[in-house]
């Protein structure tokens, strides 16, 4: 289907003069700089932070260019991808007319940022399995929808979406479909960065929070067409990115092969936890994972994760989410992490066993 990006832009936003920083009128690195009051004698720490950071990234952005080969006017940098969310509702949903459409269960800050936006949510429950149901999804559509949010891994489940049903989301829907590929780095699955010059209607949300181990710093990526990026860009706050973030970040690219270890060491890690659930009773299902954790389903999951709690071993109860009745959401650990959960469940009370 064809995608009109004016057919969803709210249209004050087409006509919003964005706001021009210093740092818009110049961008040069040497000079004397009397155009932002900043304060000229550096700062109160040995680092120099006294001047505005780069607003748009351009450095971190062409390293990042080169790791998910996406050309650099089409990457969108955020306050972790939560930012993106919002931006995208505050883009093309009119408040209290247009609508998204989420798919239960999934990650939470979908729904919050629609009901801080005053933006109305369509459920869509995916599968006992944790897949779409295609025509379920598009049968909710209506003129008012602008977004679909689909997870890929998917949280709280962590599985992959089938890639044939996303792609078909993709082709018949006429709004925005945002795939959030925070996970992707502990999947086969390849990125939906390598559709988006097939799919003008496609964004790519990635993250630097947990492949890199980078989450304290809150960065989030968005990959698009140069139209939407540009839209994003223009609505964003001037410096949301700090200098400290970005030149964190780019020291980080530059030893992928850490990232690279640390990512095979996490996936070691889920399998050794998997195995040894597979011989626990208490543990009645293991739900597959492309993630950096493992949903399990066991008799009593709110008496298991206070359990848990009392013995200072900190899990997601998800016994409420739809889909995820019993079950806890468990973060792959360091092995002697991972060794101290597994003892704890094994000493386990009886009774929560056979709850």
């Amino acid at each position: 289907m064809a995608f009109d990006l004016n057919k969803i832009l709210r249209p004050h936003i087409a006509q919003l003069k964005p706001y021009s920083s210093a740092r818009d009128e110049y961008s040069g690195k040497e000079g004397v700089f009397l155009d932002a009051n900043e304060n000229p004698f550096g700062s109160i720490t040995a680092d120099d932070f006294n001047r505005y950071p780069d607003p748009y990234q351009f450095a971190l952005k062409t390293k990042i260019s080169a790791i998910k080969d996406v050309p650099v006017d089409q990457i969108f940098l955020g306050n972790g991808s939560d930012e993106a969310i919002d931006l995208l509702m505050r883009a093309f949903c009119r408040p209290g007319l247009d609508n998204i459409i989420i798919l239960p269960p999934t990650y939470g800050m979908y729904e919050v940022s629609a009901e801080v936006n005053d933006i109305a949510i369509k459920k869509v429950n995916l599968t006992k399995d944790f897949q779409l149901r295609t025509d379920a999804i598009l049968e909710a559509v209506d003129e008012n929808t602008k977004i679909i949010f689909i997870c890929s891994p998917n949280n709280p489940s962590g599985n992959k979406v089938d890639r044939e049903d996303i792609l078909k989301v993709i082709k018949a829907f006429d709004g925005l479909v945002v795939v959030d590929e925070a996970y992707i780095d502990f999947s086969d699955e390849p990125s939906f960065t390598t559709e988006l010059k097939n799919h003008s209607n496609l964004l790519v949300m990635q993250t630097f929070s947990k492949a890199w181990g980078l989450a304290s710093l809150r960065l989030g990526m968005a990959f698009a067409s140069l139209e939407i990026t540009r839209i994003i860009n223009k609505i964003k706050p001037p410096y949301n990115i700090s200098g400290l973030t970005q030149e964190t970040v780019l020291a980080a690219i530059d030893d992928t092969d850490k990232m690279k270890k640390m990512v095979a060491e996490i996936m070691e890690e889920r399998d050794f936890l998997q195995q040894a659930f597979e011989k626990m009773d208490l543990i009645k299902k293991i739900y597959p994972s492309h993630a950096n954790f493992l949903l399990v389903e066991v008799p009593a999951a709110k008496k298991t994760y206070d359990y848990l709690i009392e013995n200072q071993i900190i899990v997601r109860d998800r016994s409420k989410v739809v889909l995820c009745n019993e079950c806890l959401r468990i973060s792959v650990g360091t092995r002697a992490e991972n060794e101290r959960l597994l003892e704890a469940l094994e000493q386990c009370p009886a009774e929560l066993a056979t709850a």
